[in-house]
């Protein structure tokens, strides 16, 4: 027999993964290019994300930021249950970033990323880390992390002397920036919208299941 919900209360769970029912949800890929703010709106004038949905009936708000000079996937949407859980550190989600630094610091760098850092306010490591290209002028390296605090990244990467050069992150959890241009936005596709919310889902989460 079938079972009514709220869709604005209750939570629909099928084979332990949230299947999202808000009516006019929206779900909003955007490669965020360098120089952007991640902002919706900024009351200097400068660019903000929220310059790319002006003309869009439904209002959405970004999950989690990117600095200005940092660039790739940035999820816009109107869903605050995922966004919540996409940006608590409790549900751990993991974010991947190309990296850039000048020179060829080898793979103790690696090392020291994967071991962890010392920050100012309390010391972050990668979940991994690996080199993706070097040369003489330049490396380029691939960081997963989950912890959230603000430019962790970028300042890891100071901590051990080698300043990021530029910064592009590629996935959030499973969602991957893929072939998406600079500037541009893509609707996420529906198994897209539940792998996210499957990794964003934890065994603690104590909301009924209907």
């Amino acid at each position: 027999m079938g079972t009514r919900i709220d869709p604005t209360v209750d939570q629909v769970m099928v084979d332990g993964v949230t299947v999202p029912v808000v009516p006019d949800s929206v779900y909003l890929a955007l490669n965020k290019p360098a120089g952007v703010l991640t902002t919706m709106t900024d009351d200097q004038g400068r660019p903000g994300d929220g310059d790319y949905v002006l003309d869009r009936a439904q209002r959405v708000f970004h999950v989690g930021r990117l600095d200005a000079e940092s660039e790739g996937l940035l999820l816009l949407t109107n869903d605050g249950t995922l966004a919540h859980r996409l940006t608590h550190p409790s549900f751990g989600v993991r974010k991947t970033y190309l990296v850039q630094v000048d020179g060829r610091p080898g793979r103790r760098l690696v090392q020291q990323l994967r071991s962890g850092v010392e920050l100012d306010d309390g010391p972050a490591r990668a979940d991994a880390a690996r080199l993706v290209a070097s040369t003489d002028a330049a490396t380029q390296l691939e960081l997963v992390i989950h912890d959230g605090r603000n430019r962790v990244v970028r300042r890891m990467f100071d901590a051990l002397d080698h300043p990021v050069r530029r910064l592009v992150r590629t996935h959030i959890g499973p969602l991957a920036l893929g072939e998406l241009k600079p500037g541009r936005l893509r609707h996420l596709a529906v198994p897209e919208i539940r792998s996210l919310y499957k990794a964003a889902s934890t065994q603690g989460d104590e909301k009924p299941k209907r």
